[in-house]
């Protein structure tokens, strides 16, 4: 996971805490864990962050700052509709989704992450519809696309869609499946006939 922006005490402290999540859940690591795992002392960790769901939140933020950057770089990329989509969706999912779907706690995971970083998600999904909505109304204008209703309608469902698609996913494979499924089909509903 990309932190760049994050001072990098806190970054080695995030690498730590996500490598200590992903191999004993969020329930069964402790700050100690954390704090061992970044090469520091508990009270030292404490000066950073005040809990682990503090530091959860702290990645959750991370993630979508970095998932941002990869939508933006994707959209702007060259080719067809779908193709520029799927460079986004694929960013948008990514390492830590790969990681999150690679651990024995998963699952967990994703659940903490909705019960923990909720302001978080919110925050960051807001920024991920933005983003789809100005590139799908800036596609429309310039003749590139056909928007079937509104661009933050279409953000909103291109968005949603992502979130059932990891949500339903076993494995990374079959997410990555899902994803280039949704690319051809907003691809191909979205190009002019």
């Amino acid at each position: 996971m990309n932190m760049a922006g994050i001072d990098p005490k806190q970054q080695v402290i995030l690498g730590a805490a996500w490598a200590a999540f992903s191999t004993y859940g969020f329930r069964k690591t402790s700050m100690d864990d954390i704090a061992k795992s970044a090469g520091m002392s508990r009270p030292a960790l404490y000066l950073h962050f005040r809990n682990k769901e503090a530091i959860f939140r702290a990645l959750v933020a991370a993630y979508y700052d970095n998932t941002a950057e990869n939508v933006r770089a994707g959209l702007a990329s060259e080719g067809t509709l779908a193709k520029r989509l799927l460079a986004a969706f694929e960013g948008q999912g990514g390492e830590a989704i790969e990681s999150m779907m690679a651990s024995p706690h998963g699952m967990e995971l994703f659940e903490v992450t909705k019960n923990v970083a909720g302001k978080e998600i919110e925050e960051g999904e807001a920024a991920l519809r933005g983003l789809y909505a100005t590139w799908l109304q800036q596609q429309a204008e310039t003749g590139q696309a056909v928007l079937n209703g509104q661009a933050e309608v279409i953000a909103r469902t291109i968005c949603a869609s992502l979130k059932g698609i990891k949500q339903s996913a076993g494995d990374y494979a079959t997410y990555l499946e899902g994803v280039r499924q949704l690319a051809a089909l907003f691809g191909a509903g979205l190009t002019p006939r």
